[in-house]
């Protein structure tokens, strides 16, 4: 057998087309390119094996009820439907301190945390320019009142000449030029003496200011807390020609204020008064309590995604809570005590049909759409195994429900099996002989 074996010329520029033909298999040599009766004989069975087991697996396998099953028991317990958002804390109260007047920052008597009571002294500006307004101020007001007595003593003068040459005039001792000349100067005596007046008025005034600009020298708490910034330093110029400049800011840390912002798609799903608790990065799992007070109506937008401001308020008595805590806040929309849960994964709609309970589960789950939205109206199925181990359908009554675990009001009891899903078969992997595969050409060997 070995000569029926044609040796390979090769191909090189030097060889003649003629010897190349040489190169193709001959008959014999072809005849084991070809696999034998055993290999198709093996891959024949492999083939029809996978097609009868497809087969079983399409037309004769047993239904869902007779399949093995995932089961949990329902148990008792406490279940929250609740909205979740990420939020920072504020104080509640809190006032930026500025400053009404310009000038050098001469003394400050905090520093940041300081605990600060109302009218407590809180910094100095150096107030040698307005105290110099201030006495200037003084000094012009004690002249206008020398002159306003100057101009009332020149209105008695008046007064008295106007009646002298009334009286002359009587006596046609005088002339009516000269009354006349008396009577004007009683007027303009007295025109002199209103004038003073409102200067004095105008003067006064403009003390009250500068006494009023002196005193803002001086920096007191508007509010009892905690000094929680300082936005300038000891010796910094002031400017407060176009806006007051801030000093530092104080707020009252007894209550703060957690500003979560919660998607559109949820703001819905909120009310005012509702109840809502929030924990804090490292708080060892702390909760801490409150009532939604206010949403803004004005959203913010990041990222094209649209945001609603949700504050509410809550205590702080031991001050742990601090400003710009992260907290995740979950705002409870419903919520049941000591009730039967089971998982939501194990209702169907009553409208469904039990031999469809694997498809309804597939189809919720591809769809990505809420589940609970099939059981608005209160009503589900569920595939309850009896102590005799058969699957029962049951229609029961659904309370609170989240995306786990929904609330049974009537129709199961704790303790109870419910089914959850049933267990898939892998399928076999079709069988491959090793001696299906045919031998290639370039190994250049034959079957002995």
């Amino acid at each position: 057998m070995q000569d029926a074996i044609t040796p390979t010329t090769s191909a090189s520029p030097d060889n003649h087309p003629a010897q190349l033909t040489a190169a193709r298999p001959t008959p014999a040599n072809a005849r084991w390119l070809r696999p034998g009766p055993v290999a198709l004989a093996l891959s024949t069975i492999a083939v029809l094996a996978f097609g009868g087991y497809f087969a079983w697996q399409t037309w004769f396998s047993p239904d869902s009820s007779a399949r093995p099953v995932l089961t949990a028991v329902a148990e008792r317990g406490n279940l929250e439907d609740t909205v979740t958002a990420t939020g920072t804390l504020q104080p509640r109260d809190f006032v930026d301190v500025g400053t009404q007047v310009s000038g050098q920052l001469k003394k400050l008597h905090v520093d940041i945390g300081a605990i600060v009571k109302a009218r407590d002294l809180l910094a100095e500006i150096d107030a040698s320019v307005y105290q110099a307004k201030v006495d200037g101020d003084h000094a012009q007001l004690l002249n206008q009142q020398a002159q306003l007595s100057d101009k009332q003593a020149q209105l008695a003068l008046a007064e008295l000449q106007l009646t002298r040459q009334k009286n002359m005039m009587r006596e046609e001792a005088t002339t009516a030029d000269a009354l006349q000349s008396a009577e004007a100067n009683l007027k303009s005596a007295i025109a002199q003496r209103d004038s003073i007046k409102a200067q004095i008025q105008q003067t006064a005034s403009t003390l009250r200011g500068d006494e009023a600009n002196l005193g803002y020298t001086k920096i007191y708490a508007p509010i009892a807390g905690t000094v929680v910034s300082l936005a300038a330093k000891q010796g910094q110029t002031l400017n407060a020609n176009q806006q007051a400049p801030i000093v530092m800011r104080i707020a009252n840390l007894s209550t703060m204020t957690v500003q979560a912002q919660v998607s559109e798609a949820d703001v819905p799903k909120l009310h005012i008064g509702m109840d809502v608790y929030f924990t804090t990065l490292g708080g060892s799992k702390r909760r801490f309590y409150g009532k939604l007070r206010q949403i803004p109506p004005t959203p913010t937008v990041v990222n094209n995604v649209v945001l609603y401001d949700a504050l509410f308020d809550v205590a702080n008595p031991d001050q742990t809570l601090m400003t710009q805590m992260t907290a995740q806040v979950f705002f409870v929309v419903s919520s049941a005590k000591d009730a039967v849960l089971v998982p939501l994964t194990a209702l169907r709609p009553a409208a469904a049909k039990p031999s469809g309970a694997a498809n309804a589960r597939g189809a919720r789950r591809a769809s990505g759409a809420d589940a609970r939205n099939q059981f608005a109206d209160g009503r589900a199925l569920l595939s309850v195994v009896d102590a005799a181990g058969k699957i029962v359908e049951r229609e029961v009554k659904v309370g609170v429900m989240n995306r786990v675990t929904a609330q049974i009001l009537s129709g199961l009891e704790p303790g109870e099996k419910v089914v959850i899903g049933i267990k898939t078969i892998a399928a076999a992997a079709p069988v491959q002989s090793s001696s299906s595969l045919v031998p290639a050409a370039s190994q250049g060997r034959g079957r002995p």
